[in-house]
């Protein structure tokens, strides 16, 4: 008995190391009792030409070269995975020096930002056909990080941002440099 429960522990604590999230009660989003979770900020990130966002037609704003940003909150997330992400936004280094080889970031070549809400990031299609999208967080607490990200990335980190507008059917035109896209993570596992 004493055996299985070091056995069990060790497990445990594996997975916590794994920065692995294990719930005791019940959240308000539906996740059991018990189950293991392992959310975190995500972000698809691709290098461009130029970027734009518009609704109904109005265009809410664009960029030249630069990175298009698309954004999810998950629902355990918290300011420090906001700050890893932006952190790991400002000094991705994607553009091509001189030798050809992806070593500058946004604000080595001067680029701008578009960053744009998509909760949908955290849709799930393990079972069935139809997303489900409860690992995304509510909006008030997704709007609340999505606007701090664009804070600390264009007032501490000196990225020029332009955002689209959050909860909003939008319309993305952007022609990917390279083509060039990268995933991101808050809790780095992919």
């Amino acid at each position: 008995m004493f055996a299985q429960i070091t056995r069990i522990t060790a497990i445990i604590n594996g997975l916590l190391h794994r920065r692995l999230r294990f719930i005791e009660r019940p959240l308000a989003v539906g996740f059991p009792r018990g189950m293991l979770t392992m959310l975190k900020m995500r972000s698809v990130v691709q290098r461009v030409r130029y970027a734009k966002v518009s609704i109904n037609g109005e265009l809410i704003a664009s960029i030249g070269q630069g990175l298009c940003v698309l954004a999810a909150v998950g629902v355990e997330d918290t300011s420090s995975d906001v700050g890893f992400m932006a952190a790991k936004l400002a000094g991705l280094r994607v553009f091509e020096d001189s030798a050809g080889k992806m070593n500058l970031s946004l604000r080595d070549v001067a680029g701008e930002m578009l960053l744009v809400s998509q909760f949908t990031l955290f849709g799930d299609t393990r079972e069935g056909n139809r997303p489900s999208f409860t690992r995304a967080a509510a909006p008030d607490i997704a709007r609340r990080y999505f606007e701090e990200l664009a804070e600390i990335l264009g007032t501490n980190l000196g990225c020029p941002v332009k955002t689209g507008k959050f909860r909003s059917h939008m319309d993305l035109e952007l022609a990917n440099d390279g083509p060039v896209t990268v995933l991101i993570d808050s809790k780095k596992t992919f």
